[in-house]
C-alpha cells in the first residue's frame, strides 16, 4: 500500500463538499431518520434552525471517505470514532472535512493511526470535531 509511506505525523488531507437537499432525503431514507428538520422545507423553516439542516453522521461520513479511499487509503479498517456536533450545517453549504495524523504505532506489523477529524463550515466556525483511530495493514 503506497499510502503507508505518506502517513506521517502532522499529516493532513482535506476536502470540500456541501450536500443537497435530494442527498439528505437519500441519506433519511437509508438510515430511517426521517426527523423533519433534514427533510422537511415547510417544518424546518420554522424550527430552531430556520431552515433544514443536515444529519450529523451524514456530515461525519466525510470523514470515512477520506480515511477509507484517500488517506490512509484503500484498506484502511476503521476501529474508533468520537464527535461533538458543535453547529448544524445546512444544506447546500460548503464544508471542509480534515483529518489530521497525531500519533502513529505498530501493531503486529500494522499501523494504528490516530487523527483528529474536523468539519468546519464556510465562515471558519467547526461545526464538528473528534478523533478517530484506524488500522493500516501492511503487506
Amino acid at each position: 500500500m503506497e499510502a503507508t509511506t505518506k502517513i506521517s505525523i502532522g499529516g493532513i488531507y482535506s476536502f470540500k463538499k456541501s450536500f443537497s437537499l435530494v442527498e439528505v432525503q437519500r441519506f433519511a431514507e437509508l438510515s430511517r431518520d426521517h426527523n423533519p428538520l433534514h427533510t422537511d422545507v415547510a417544518y424546518a423553516k420554522d424550527g430552531p434552525f430556520g431552515a433544514n439542516i443536515v444529519h450529523g453522521m451524514l456530515a461525519a461520513s466525510l470523514f470515512s471517505a477520506i480515511l477509507g479511499t484517500k488517506y490512509p487509503g484503500e484498506g484502511t479498517i476503521y476501529l474508533k470514532q468520537d464527535l461533538k456536533f458543535l453547529r448544524p450545517v445546512f444544506i447546500d453549504e460548503e464544508v471542509t472535512a480534515m483529518v489530521a495524523v497525531t500519533a502513529i504505532a505498530e501493531n503486529v506489523g500494522d499501523l494504528l493511526i490516530t487523527l483528529t477529524t474536523t468539519l468546519t463550515k464556510q465562515n471558519g466556525k467547526e461545526a464538528i470535531t473528534g478523533e478517530a483511530q484506524v488500522l493500516l495493514r501492511r503487506k
